[in-house]
């Protein structure tokens, strides 16, 4: 039998030969100019069985590196119980922090060059048999990516199916594999370590940023430059390419601080210094008041609002709840935890409005308050207040209960404790207002905590 011929060679540490051939479309746009070719991400399309076999690689493998401590706590990608949302507030918790101190904090955003088709095979499976997967593991992996072969197939206008010829892949990890994402986390999983006594790394697969402060201006400037050289060298030894023309600088800024005059020299190149960045599908500005990301946001909910104007007459209110929650809730649930309590948020409040009227067909002066309640829907302070609670239940681990303060007997233990800051801009951080908002659940709700579904649904 098939299956039983390929288990003999997983057993020599070769790899089922069903593995070796992949398809590839150029399908998936990832953004600027539509017409250029290399905006365009390369996805691998593998056979069924193949999958199969990925799945059984890539928990074993997962189990070892998890069980061993080997990733780092800095990679947020790919991981359980890590998210964007994790990652996320780490950065913004680190900047605040700093912030509060009345530490300068900056941010160098990083954008690396098609890293999934430049991995080494030599250089990794070095780090693999550092990270104690030798003998017939090691063996496996290196029959596994140095036995592919891959051709590029897409369809003409009539259509019909053209495909190049097979060609050996020499070096990269295919993209679109179960076991990729976790191969390019070892690869990756070094570099925060040659930074870490410097900055604070925050990495979601290969999306790096790395938050800088330092209570002395000119150690502040000399460890900008050191964190500088020291990715560029690492990115060089692993044979992976830093676009600095696209690596952007951030300084954050509260209203009382003066920003510090600082270039940072890339080989051939100096990094440009922004005033606002994109972070994970979120748009961070210097003042993290959220203008405009909500200004961006704004826009495409204007666009929204007016699809649904349009098609209004054609559609029963089953259909519109359909609707709204896949392209308005969806766009409005994501990272509401952070820019949800920023007074600009009032335009989107106002939208989300004016969609509830027209989807239950309501004059603009008729209060909302009772057609959530139809739709079973939250108020946009609701969604917010309700997101930033799961969040804050969800990752307990993150906030600092009063009973690990003391060890008084009190009504309070169930309580955070409320982390001392007089800076407002720290007040409205996931970290101070979900622990403010978590102290005024009442007792019965706080008892649940353990239970997330049941905490959630209550």
């Amino acid at each position: 039998m098939p299956c039983c011929h390929e288990a003999a060679w997983w057993g020599k540490g070769l790899a089922p030969s069903i593995f070796n051939h992949s398809n590839r479309f150029r399908l998936l746009f990832k953004k600027g100019d539509g017409t250029e070719f290399s905006n365009y991400r390369p996805i691998s399309f593998l056979n069924s069985f193949s999958k199969i076999i990925e799945i059984i690689i890539y928990k074993r493998l997962y189990c070892h590196l998890h069980d061993n401590n080997i990733l780092v706590n800095d990679q947020y990608g790919f991981r359980e119980k890590l998210s964007n949302e994790t990652a996320t507030n780490t950065l913004l918790n680190n900047v605040l922090s700093s912030l509060d101190k009345k530490n300068p904090a900056r941010g160098l955003f990083c954008d690396l060059q098609k890293v999934f088709d430049c991995i080494n095979h030599e250089i990794l499976l070095a780090k693999m048999e550092f990270y104690w997967i030798s003998g017939i593991a090691n063996k496996l992996m290196r029959s596994y990516l140095e036995n592919k072969y891959q051709r590029i197939s897409m369809k003409d206008s009539k259509p019909n199916k053209l495909s190049s010829k097979w060609e050996h892949v020499k070096h990269g990890i295919p993209q679109g594999s179960i076991s990729g994402p976790l191969l390019f986390l070892t690869y990756i999983n070094d570099l925060s370590l040659s930074i870490s006594k410097l900055a604070n790394p925050i990495i979601f697969v290969d999306d790096t940023s790395i938050i800088i402060s330092n209570t002395n201006s000119e150690e502040f400037k000399n460890n900008i430059n050191s964190v500088m050289t020291e990715i560029i060298n690492w990115f060089q030894s692993n044979l992976l390419t830093l676009i600095c023309n696209k690596t952007h600088f951030l300084q954050f800024l509260t209203k009382k601080q003066n920003e510090i005059k600082i270039q940072i020299i890339a080989p051939n190149s100096v990094i440009t210094n922004i005033n606002s960045t994109k972070f994970l599908g979120l748009i961070i500005n210097n003042t993290l008041s959220w203008k405009d990301h909500i200004a961006a946001l704004t826009s495409k909910l204007n666009k929204t609002c007016h699809a649904i104007r349009e098609i209004k007459p054609f559609m029963s209110l089953d259909a519109f709840r359909m609707i709204y929650f896949s392209y308005v809730h969806s766009v409005m649930s994501y990272g509401i935890i952070f820019w949800g309590n920023s007074h600009y948020s009032n335009s989107i409040f106002k939208i989300k409005k004016i969609i509830i009227r027209i989807i239950t067909n309501t004059r603009s002066c008729d209060s909302c308050h009772q057609l959530y309640k139809q739709l079973k829907m939250l108020s946009l302070p609701s969604h917010y207040i309700f997101s930033l609670l799961v969040f804050v239940n969800k990752n307990r681990k993150l906030f600092l209960s009063n009973s690990e303060i003391h060890d008084m007997n009190t009504r309070f233990n169930y309580n955070f404790h409320l982390p001392p800051t007089n800076l407002t801009l720290v007040q409205k951080g996931v970290l101070y207002s979900g622990s403010k908002f978590y102290n005024h659940l009442p007792l019965n709700i706080k008892i649940l905590s353990n239970d997330a579904k049941r905490f959630k649904s209550t």
